[in-house]
């Protein structure tokens, strides 16, 4: 069933008028965005080692839950954001020197990324529209959490 829109405001699929949670899903599109372009910059930095297959892993997890929030979003009426914006230009910038200072540092900079993200979707899954709700509680948090617990590990594994 598509999504009614009217004018400035949008009706999810239960009937409810869903501008809060077309901003929230923006959000968290924005954070998925800015995941995608700091592990492009990791792996870049890492070279063709393990390390960094291991982070295509999350790579690909994070451009996938944009795909995921980019429909949702526009199932909704809205917009997807076209870029990360300005949180995505800091993280890329703490990326970059954490690159430079080594394969750890950048690690635990990944970590700390994966971690705020983690904190944003818990804290602001209420947020959500019904369906909205289901889909980040059964599908995205999941997966936020496994690349959380993946850079960790990968982080352990570095000398």
């Amino acid at each position: 069933m598509e999504p009614i829109a009217f004018a400035d405001e949008s009706v999810g699929l239960d009937g409810i008028i869903d501008d809060d949670s077309i901003e929230q899903l923006k959000s968290f599109c924005r954070g998925e965005m800015s995941a995608v372009e700091t592990y492009r910059q990791a792996i870049a930095a890492a070279g063709d080692g393990w390390v960094a297959e291991h982070l295509r892993l999350n790579l690909a997890s994070h451009e996938a839950r944009v795909k995921l929030l980019r429909r949702r979003i526009e199932e909704l009426g809205g917009d997807p954001p076209e870029s990360s914006g300005p949180w995505g230009a800091f993280a890329k910038a703490v990326e970059r020197t954490a690159v430079a200072m080594g394969h750890r540092t950048a690690l635990s900079a990944l970590a700390e990324g994966e971690g705020h993200g983690l904190k944003d979707y818990r804290d602001d899954l209420e947020e959500l529209d019904s369906e909205s709700h289901i889909l980040v509680r059964d599908v995205i948090l999941p997966q936020q959490v496994w690349t959380l617990r993946w850079v960790t590990n990968l982080k352990r594994n570095i000398p």
